[in-house]
């Protein structure tokens, strides 16, 4: 793929490794890190008791052994689940990653597959930085949610714990935080203006036709089925000065069509073979 080599583009793991391991545990991040991806991608949901967990679903039923909604669950209640096990096969696994991926045969560590806690994610990304293994963080906030603002507080303090609140307004940043939500961008953006925000679409507004994007917001994050049916909503982007980050990108003619046409990030389940296909392997 010659045009793919002429950008670098940014391979950001969505909920880890999720093809290969469990999504959204510490076993499909590692994972991620080890295939090479740049960056890992995670949602955050609050729990009862004021913990973000790195949950997709507003229930547990899917990715879990249990049942309930996370924020009416307490963290004890979530770390007591088992979120790895459906992955092995069955009916679970039908309801997994876009409905498909192989079964997960081997048998994990019980820690890296219990909930995991955007803490300790954000630990797991230290360790690698420290270790010279530099990785970037894509955190999702979703909504809505019982907790509204509350996400957005939780996560800028925790991210202040980490000394990442406020990355410099030059040059990369370790994180970036997207959402469906303009207003939860709005919030981050007002208590901490210079981390990067995404704003995810899942079809294009008659306001954004033309490239612009919520006040202050300097990334698009649109879905793969919008760049599909309308590739020139890319050059606006651009144009726009905005950059570029595609989700949820499996297939390799997705794959080729994101790189011709210069997008700066593929989010994608399978960041080794993403990575291989880009010329990265």
């Amino acid at each position: 793929m010659t045009h793919a080599r002429q950008h670098h583009i940014q391979v950001v793991a969505h909920r880890g490794a999720s093809e290969d391991a469990p999504e959204h545990t510490l076993a499909a991040y590692k994972k991620a890190v080890e295939d090479g991806a740049d960056a890992l991608e995670c949602d955050v949901r609050l729990t009862a008791d004021g913990h973000l967990v790195c949950v997709h679903d507003r229930r547990v039923n899917r990715t879990s052994n249990g049942r309930g909604a996370v924020s009416a669950l307490e963290l004890a209640d979530l770390a007591a689940l088992d979120f790895g096990s459906w992955k092995n096969g069955g009916e679970a696994l039908a309801g997994g990653i876009d409905g498909e991926g192989p079964d997960w045969d081997v048998r994990p560590d019980p820690a890296d597959t219990s909930v995991l806690t955007l803490e300790r994610l954000l630990e797991l990304v230290a360790e690698n930085n420290a270790s010279g293994r530099h990785v970037q963080l894509a955190i999702e906030t979703k909504h809505p949610t019982r907790w509204a603002g509350q996400v957005e507080d939780r996560l800028l303090q925790l991210l202040k714990r980490f000394g990442l609140d406020a990355p410099p307004a030059e040059g990369p940043s370790p994180i970036r935080v997207m959402s469906f939500s303009a207003r939860s961008l709005h919030r981050v953006r007002a208590a901490s203006p210079t981390l990067p925000t995404v704003y995810l679409m899942q079809f294009v507004s008659p306001r954004h036709r033309d490239g612009r994007l919520p006040q202050g917001v300097r990334i698009a994050g649109p879905g793969i089925r919008i760049v599909r049916n309308h590739p020139g909503y890319v050059a606006k982007l651009k144009r726009a000065g905005h950059q570029v980050h595609v989700w949820t990108v499996n297939e390799p003619a997705d794959v080729e069509l994101c790189a011709r046409l210069g997008v700066d990030a593929i989010i994608t389940n399978r960041p080794k073979q993403v990575l291989s296909q880009l010329g990265r392997d």
